[in-house]
């Protein structure tokens, strides 16, 4: 048996199981180093890189301490964003099901209040939510954390950044005493150890190396004059021809700018930054995740959260002035077991930070130029997908394979042809191949999905 598998933890054989039904046999070096503390309810303070599989160990932990019996919120996992929220959530539920009836609600502004009220008022095992929400119920006086037994707070150090400090240590001083908290984040700055040394008992430190896998991520550095900068962007692009891309940008101005630029050129390229609305930034990232946008143009605040396992390339359009930054910038590729590219642009002006880069890396930095690169500018690599629209979702009892069964028999599809399909509450999206997505159209918008013909559209214009 190996010392890293999961098999040498405590957990019932139910747990086993269902580990091994998802396909977690051996634990991740962040999971082997932390799940023994965590188990023995120990607090905790982790400092590891994005997909490292932090969130399996609190998930873990938590649920071998609920009382299945007991519908009152035991554990409460917070988050610097509405995206990172709603994916724990969908962990923890997928950790979860050998056991019965445990209901994960997750609480997040940019949704209404009162459906959540509601929901809260049948009770809860788990809540998943955003700082201003959490407090927002915990004043009204719908979310009782009087039996709460663990606390975590999942990319601490992003929610310092947006300022929720403030918020987060007024959330742990309503919570009960006797509990346990558990501290995730990528980097360790002076703000976390402020918060750790509040709120933790003594905790262990579980710190693992923030570098990444060179054999995973080729990282090249260009350096550019201020200029050319957008057009250095289409040039990596037309070379390396990633089918999916962040392209980071340090200012929402320059995101929005290179995002208008990209589309110009022909590229389904997506802006996420600070100045969108939430029903706009879902949008976005429902399209990122179902290939319909090629090129996510992003800041890094408005970027957490966002989870694409098999993203190709990521591009540093600036050098960030954060060391860790970048390494958690990069780390978004080459995760599990997929290789990706990591090319930032540099100017002489930024010189400095790029250098900062080499010193934390501990290994110089591979550069080449800009005139190396071949490729068509008039020729770049498109999405293959188009999102669709439908306006119907759980509340009207719609299913994954309602919609499915529905697009590939009466509407004619083919399986191939259809991609991820994702169902909220009121509507309801899918992938559908770009080649045949104007053909079926007029088809599809007419096919009855479980006796009903739902108004359809789709998010891009073809």
């Amino acid at each position: 048996m190996s010392a890293l598998s999961f098999t040498t933890l405590a957990l019932s054989p139910a747990c086993h199981e269902n580990l091994e039904r998802l396909g977690y046999l051996e634990m991740t070096p962040v999971q082997a180093a932390s799940l023994p503390h965590v188990m023995e309810g120990k607090d905790l303070i982790v400092q590891a890189k994005t997909g490292s599989g932090k969130t399996a160990v609190y998930t873990l932990g938590l649920l071998n301490t609920l009382d299945g019996a007991r519908f009152d919120p035991q554990a409460l996992v917070v988050c610097p964003s509405r995206e990172l929220a709603e994916q724990v959530a969908q962990e923890i539920r997928k950790l979860a099901r050998f056991l019965p009836n445990i209901k994960v609600l997750t609480l997040t502004g940019g949704a209404p209040i009162r459906p959540q009220r509601e929901s809260l008022a049948h009770g809860a095992h788990v809540i998943v939510g955003t700082p201003g929400r959490l407090i927002d119920h915990i004043e009204q006086g719908s979310l009782n954390v009087s039996a709460l037994r663990t606390l975590v707070l999942d990319e601490a150090d992003r929610m310092m950044d947006m300022g929720f400090y403030e918020d987060v240590a007024w959330l742990a001083a309503q919570l009960p005493r006797q509990r346990q908290t558990l501290l995730f984040s990528a980097t360790y700055p002076e703000n976390i150890q402020k918060l750790a040394a509040r709120f933790l008992k003594q905790p262990i430190e579980v710190r693992l190396d923030a570098q990444h896998d060179q054999q995973k991520i080729e990282q090249f550095f260009f350096e550019v004059e201020e200029k050319e900068r957008y057009q250095a962007v289409i040039r990596l692009l037309a070379h390396y021809r990633p089918a999916s891309a962040i392209a980071f940008c340090n200012t929402r101005a320059r995101c929005q700018a290179l995002a208008d630029l990209l589309q110009a050129h022909g590229v389904s390229a997506l802006a996420l930054h600070g100045d969108l609305e939430q029903r706009e930034r879902d949008d976005v990232l429902i399209q990122f995740s179902n290939q319909s946008c090629a090129v996510l143009v992003a800041t890094d605040v408005a970027a957490r959260g966002l989870d694409i396992e098999a993203l190709d390339a990521v591009i540093n359009v600036d050098v960030t002035q954060d060391t860790e930054q970048h390494i958690h910038r990069i780390g978004r590729t080459g995760r599990s077991d997929h290789t990706g590219l990591a090319l930032s642009l540099c100017s002489p002006d930024e010189m400095r930070w790029a250098l900062a880069v080499e010193r934390y890396q501990d290994q110089p930095l591979v550069w080449k130029s800009l005139d190396t690169l071949t490729g068509h500018t008039d020729r770049l690599r498109d999405a293959p997908m188009v999102t669709l629209c439908i306006h119907g979702g759980k509340k009207n009892k719609l299913r994954k394979l309602d919609i499915l069964g529905a697009l590939t028999g009466d509407g004619g599809m083919s399986g191939d042809a259809i991609g991820k399909i994702h169902v909220a509450d009121f509507v309801s999206f899918v992938a559908i191949s770009k080649k045949q997505a104007k053909a079926v159209f007029k088809r599809i918008s007419q096919t009855p999905i479980k006796g009903k013909v739902y108004r359809m559209r789709y998010m891009q214009e073809l």
